[in-house]
């Protein structure tokens, strides 16, 4: 029996072409392949860690305690990890209200309300904790046409560029206008002079440990007048009975008495009551000799 032969099932190039292929012209052909790697729309890193839900904090209530200066500052918030509250200083509804008033007469001088109002941030009075301190809420409303007696939080998690460090500027470029408007200066005011200034002062505080109060900081700018000057403003807010009392000359004690013995300078009453000051003199005198006459009697 003859031995049958097995054919390869390899396909040659001459099965390809349609001819006989050659055991020994065989070609063999090798297989390849194409690996397609497709990746998520994520990095590898993220992938590899665990899934969680991120913790987020906000600013929704703060407890205020009452300095020793008579200010108010912040001891503990709802957002320890952003606002740290060491020298952490909020103004209250009094200087809120003077705040409010002080910034009117730069409304004429590029005063922006709005950016104003974005560099705090609001609260009001929730309730009252121990030790005197006090549970502040926070609310979204304005400062201007708010009813409520509010308290005000300068925003300065970006000391350097945020809505407060903007405002300060904004502030001391109004106040510049109007200084230069109101004083003759023999040269303009320039707001780096103001700023050198003021920097002086604060830099004078840090170096006694002293906390800058935000209310103090806002109020050094819009009080701000150069030294030897004075606005209109300033004259507006001295008593007049000061002024006439500045036009006295001081007088030495010679002087004074003779004022009081010139009789010209009596008025008529000034003449009865001294009469009858002399009167009541002379009765208690007369009283006096007639008490020593009965005692000796007596004896």
């Amino acid at each position: 029996m003859k031995p049958v032969e097995k054919k390869s099932s390899a396909t040659t190039l001459n099965d390809c072409r349609g001819g006989i292929s050659h055991p020994k012209k065989r070609l063999q052909r090798r297989k390849s392949f194409l690996l397609v790697f497709s990746y998520p729309d994520c990095t590898l890193r993220e992938n590899t860690q665990p899934s969680m839900a991120k913790a987020t904090t906000t600013l929704d209530w703060c407890i205020v305690r009452l300095g020793d200066d008579h200010n108010w500052w912040i001891s503990e918030t709802s957002d320890p990890v952003r606002w740290d509250v060491d020298g952490l200083s909020i103004i209250d509804p009094r200087q809120v209200d003077h705040l409010i008033e002080v910034v009117e007469p730069l409304r004429d001088y590029g005063f922006d309300q709005d950016l104003f109002e974005s560099a705090f941030v609001l609260f009001r009075i929730d309730k009252e904790e121990k030790k005197g301190s006090v549970r502040l809420k926070r609310v979204k409303d304005s400062i201007f046409d708010s009813d409520d007696k509010l308290f005000a939080l300068a925003d300065t998690l970006d000391e350097e560029n945020g809505p407060y460090a903007d405002l300060l500027d904004h502030l001391t470029r109004c106040r510049v206008k109007m200084l230069n408007d109101l004083i003759e200066f023999e040269s303009k005011l320039t707001v780096d002079e103001v700023e050198d200034e003021l920097r002086e002062a604060q830099n004078a505080d840090f170096i006694e440990g002293n906390a800058v109060h935000t209310f103090n900081e806002l109020n050094s700018i819009l009080d701000y007048v150069p030294e030897g000057y004075e606005t209109d403003e300033d004259n507006d807010d001295k008593d007049p009975d000061d002024e006439d009392n500045e036009d006295i000359p001081d007088l030495d004690a010679e002087e004074e008495e003779k004022l009081k013995n010139d009789q010209s300078l009596k008025w008529d009453g000034d003449d009865d009551e001294d009469e009858d000051e002399d009167s009541d003199d002379s009765k208690s005198e007369d009283s006096k000799k007639g008490t020593e006459r009965r005692s000796k009697k007596r004896s």
